[in-house]
């Protein structure tokens, strides 16, 4: 590379409106070749819609594109990926039941007379695999289907690459990874980048920003508040730049010791939708004043367990008790009735109805209750002030009841539900992924409800793929790999390599003899310097990029 060659990419002066939301409000951004630029912003800040712009699935109301110093315009992703523009999205975009090869080539396929050359596609999908160092070549006949969930994000940095892509954009990309998986793509991203390709990382993590990022731009409201070198800020001023305020990140000391057993379950097997068992004699029990964190990887049967213990799916065997009394078969709105809340994994399938306002979506769930519903009447009145009273609360939005709920961004959509279900006033709250895909002021908002709702006596089951979030909330942590709990162990005595490895189905081994009972007596061996050790991955261990 040139010292005067132009950035693999510039924006300058991006507006973009919808109605009367202004999502991009004169940004600039300048990405520099074969580097790592990360984008950071609060729910809502213009991410997305930026990038969105930039891969040419939306128009900008003004300002001007530039790649490789000219000036283009996308009408379409494919006006992007032909000038070399790749995103890999949050949510994959393969199509499951095809193989890895065919996924990567669809829509791009070699012909040779007329008919899809697969030797040659194959031949040039081993290279890249060879290349980069992917394992995508040894599946390329496998359906996508069979896949764990980092092979398939490689299949899509695989199908970008072979589409041309010299600019890659990443969305999320380490949402439902180990931290083992993290850190091999964290090593990915560092030989893309030394192979000449420029990248921009969005992610809400800001230790993964500071270990793969060379610079980092910061949005809030539209805006760009500032990009800074990575060697240069830290997590807590990062934390400021998008929220404008002071952000603790520090675990508060509890109060209260666990009392009494709220939500119990004993030998629960359950069975999923084809039929096959996916969660196999479990046994839970979670007290007053206690968060029971669960770690694992998305798909071991973590579905299928807050669907037996909330009513949604009728257990094979076993029992769930609440305060003793069997509710095993007990429906969902009674459970709730009863004081079993949730906080569902997917909002969308399962927590809002998209066309509906925020009025209407805030009485899912109260439909029966006081002062909702009356004699079997509604009182819409009541109703409002609830919804409004959820929006102040957990800062929504728009700040509007009668915007529907397909209308907000993610993060203020798991804001209001997050409100709603804790206002049921519940004994007992399954918090499945509380906090996916809110920004970090938020996140420290839900944390400290969450936590302010244990000392108050409420015993909670933490879901989530997030092990600092573990570490944060959870007063014991167990470990869920194929449908059965493989271990037990102490938020602060155990490191993320060691979680890591349960959470892929490795028991650990450190020389000394374990319980036998599948109870851990892990030791912390996460040293200072250990956790300094991926930021070592991009400076070279001397601080220096």
């Amino acid at each position: 590379m040139t010292a005067d060659a132009p950035p693999a990419v510039r924006l300058e002066g991006i507006t973009k409106t919808f109605g009367d939301v202004v999502a991009n409000d004169g940004v600039d951004f300048r990405l520099e070749r074969e580097s790592i630029h990360a984008l950071l912003g609060e729910n809502g800040s213009g991410k997305t819609t930026l990038m969105n712009v930039l891969y040419g699935l939306y128009d900008q109301d003004a300002g001007t594109i530039r790649v490789d110093g000219e000036p283009r315009s996308f009408d379409s992703p494919q006006d992007a990926m032909a000038a070399g523009i790749g995103m890999i999205h949050q949510h994959f975009q393969l199509v499951e039941p095809m193989t890895v090869l065919q996924n990567v080539v669809l829509g791009h396929e070699p012909v040779d007379g007329g008919l899809v050359d697969e030797d040659a596609a194959r031949e040039e999908i081993e290279a890249l695999c060879d290349r980069y160092g992917f394992d995508v070549d040894d599946h390329l006949e496998t359906p996508v289907e069979e896949l764990d969930l980092g092979t398939r994000q490689r299949v899509e940095i695989v199908k970008s690459l072979y589409r041309g892509a010299d600019t890659l954009i990443l969305d999320e990309p380490t949402a439902v990874l180990t931290p083992q998986e993290v850190d091999g793509l964290l090593d990915l991203l560092e030989e893309l980048r030394a192979s000449g390709r420029s990248l921009i990382f969005i992610s809400h993590k800001l230790e993964e920003v500071l270990a793969a990022a060379d610079r980092i731009t910061v949005l809030r409201d539209g805006r760009a508040v500032d990009t800074v070198a990575a060697a240069d800020t830290s997590r807590q001023e990062l934390a400021r730049m998008m929220v404008g305020r002071e952000v603790s990140f520090d675990r508060p000391a509890r109060e209260a010791i666990p009392g009494e057993p709220v939500l119990e379950a004993e030998e629960l097997s359950v069975a999923g939708d084809r039929g096959l068992e996916r969660v196999s004699e479990i046994d839970l029990t979670v007290r007053e004043h206690e968060i029971l964190g669960i770690a694992g990887v998305q798909g071991n049967g973590q579905t299928e367990l807050i669907e037996a213990l909330t009513g949604h799916r009728v257990p094979d065997a076993g029992r769930v008790r609440l305060r003793g009394d069997d509710v095993t078969d007990v429906g969902r709105r009674r459970r709730l009735e009863a004081g079993i809340a949730a906080i569902p994994e997917d909002r969308n399938a399962e927590g809002l109805v998209q066309e509906y306002d925020l009025v209407k979506n805030a009485l899912l769930g109260n439909q029966t209750v006081p002062p909702y519903a009356n004699d079997g009447w509604l009182d819409w009145s009541a109703v409002e002030a609830h919804a409004e009273e959820i929006i102040e609360e957990f800062d929504v939005h728009p700040p509007d009841p009668s915007a529907t709920a397909g209308s907000l961004s993610g993060g203020n959509q798991q804001k209001f539900v997050v409100g709603r279900e804790i206002g049921h006033d519940p004994d007992a709250l399954i918090a499945a992924h509380p906090t996916r895909g809110v920004d970090v002021g938020s996140l420290e908002f839900i944390h400290d409800r969450l936590l302010e709702l244990r000392e108050e006596g409420l015993a909670i089951v933490l879901i989530s793929s997030k092990l600092d979030e573990l570490r944060a909330l959870a007063d014991r942590i167990v470990v869920m790999y194929e449908g059965t709990f493989i271990d037990e162990v102490d938020p602060t005595g155990t490191s993320d390599a060691e979680l890591g490895l349960l959470m892929a189905g490795q028991r650990l081994d450190e020389g000394a003899e374990r319980e036998t009972n599948g109870r851990s007596n892990l030791e912390g061996t996460q040293s200072e310097s250990d956790a300094e050790a991926t930021v070592d991955r991009r400076t070279g261990g001397d601080g220096e990029r």
